[in-house]
């Protein structure tokens, strides 16, 4: 039936057409069987002619296809329409090629760049292609087909090595997620005990609030059953301030005697000691002056800090007890009060002290009838001549 085909074909013709599969040579069907047509699409290809399912294994269906492909039948004409359809950009690419030579070159091009099944299916049905190019392609594909038998069975054993290790680190994932579920479990168990914890603390601090409230309510009961108890919170504030002066003005006078007697004991020790310096007119005055404050307290008010000392000096010298309060500058104004109430005598150096502290020594000494001198200039005669008017 072939050659009576090929007969029916005027010979120019068949020189520029392509040629079907079954006018391929034999050699030719078993390299492009089982290059250019995946396994899976022949049995589709062979169960569809057939009409059922084929029980046959990959290497029967293999020969019977190659054996098939020699003439026309329907399973060829199948064939040959799934090739054409499978590589028909190969085929368009090839059939720019005019020469024997050009289809060899696109066929070399082929080899290099590794992918032979379309070329070599475009290279063997063209016209130009020349029995000994024929064979020539039919050499290469086999030594392509060992060097890819050699190239897969590497890739196999490369693929078992992965298996095996993948195998590896499945078993050690496993391991992994074990260890995580087991931790993860322990740190919910941490978190309800941190959780039970904090709602014990929470319920210890509302308990807490409570009692704090209800202490606060009883402390303003008592104090509202006690009278008068802010007036006598600050009596009793007032009181302390007071002590503590006290105690601060005994400290300097224990001072001042014991620097009085180391000076007698230091002139009393020298041999021929040089006539003694003048004392300052103010402490002289003093001496002379006939003031007899024994025993009684005198308050200064204000004055300068640089002659805080010769006041007390002065006053020290004249028997009295000295105490002084700047007018509030650094000394508390709550003080000024008690201060006052704890003094006999007050001068009160109004040259030196704020208007506030001028008006409550004022009222409080009007009030109170207690003798106060007020002297305009800070000076140490100033301060001389206050003492004088309070001597009797």
């Amino acid at each position: 039936m072939c050659d009576k085909h090929a007969a029916a074909v005027p010979q120019e013709a068949q020189a520029s057409r392509r040629r079907r599969i079954w006018e391929l040579g034999h050699t030719c069907h078993c390299p492009l069987v089982g290059v250019a047509l995946p396994l899976p699409v022949l049995r589709k290809l062979v169960g569809k002619i057939t009409g059922g399912k084929v029980i046959a294994d990959d290497y029967e269906i293999h020969v019977g296809a190659v054996s098939e492909c020699g003439a026309r039948n329907r399973l060829s004409e199948a064939l040959q329409k799934e090739l054409e359809r499978r590589y028909a950009t190969v085929v368009q690419r090839f059939r720019g090629a005019r020469t024997t030579e050009q289809v060899g070159e696109l066929w070399r091009a082929a080899v290099a760049s590794g992918d032979v099944a379309g070329a070599f299916w475009a290279g063997l049905t063209h016209p130009r292609c020349e029995p000994e190019l024929e064979e020539r392609m039919c050499r290469d594909l086999h030594m392509i087909q060992h060097q890819a038998g050699a190239c897969a069975r590497a890739d196999i054993n490369r693929f078992n090595a992965v298996v095996d290790e993948n195998a590896q680190l499945t078993r050690e994932v496993a391991k992994l997620q074990q260890r995580s579920a087991a931790m993860q479990l322990e740190r919910t168990a941490e978190q309800d005990r941190h959780a039970s914890a904090l709602m014990q603390l929470r319920a210890q601090m509302v308990g807490r609030d409570s009692m704090i409230d209800s202490l606060r309510q009883e402390l303003e009961q008592l104090r509202n059953t006690i009278p008068g108890l802010p007036s006598r919170e600050r009596l009793l504030q007032r009181l302390h301030q007071t002590d503590e002066r006290e105690r601060a003005l005994r400290d300097q006078i224990a001072e001042l005697r014991r620097q009085l007697t180391q000076t007698q004991a230091q002139a009393q020790a020298q041999l021929a000691p040089p006539p003694a310096p003048e004392p300052p007119a103010v402490v002289e005055h003093v001496i002379r002056m006939p003031v007899r404050l024994s025993e009684r307290s005198i308050l200064c008010v204000g004055g300068r800090s640089g002659n805080v000392a010769t006041y007390r000096a002065l006053i020290e010298r004249a028997g009295g007890q000295f105490a002084h309060h700047d007018g509030g500058l650094e000394d508390n104004a709550g003080k000024l009060e008690a201060s006052l109430a704890a003094a006999d005598l007050v001068i009160c150096q109004t040259g030196c002290i704020s208007h506030s502290a001028y008006w409550r020594v004022k009222d409080f000494c009007k009030r109170t009838g207690k003798r106060c001198v007020f002297i305009d200039n800070p000076s140490i005669s100033s301060l001389q001549r206050g003492l004088e008017e309070l001597a009797p």
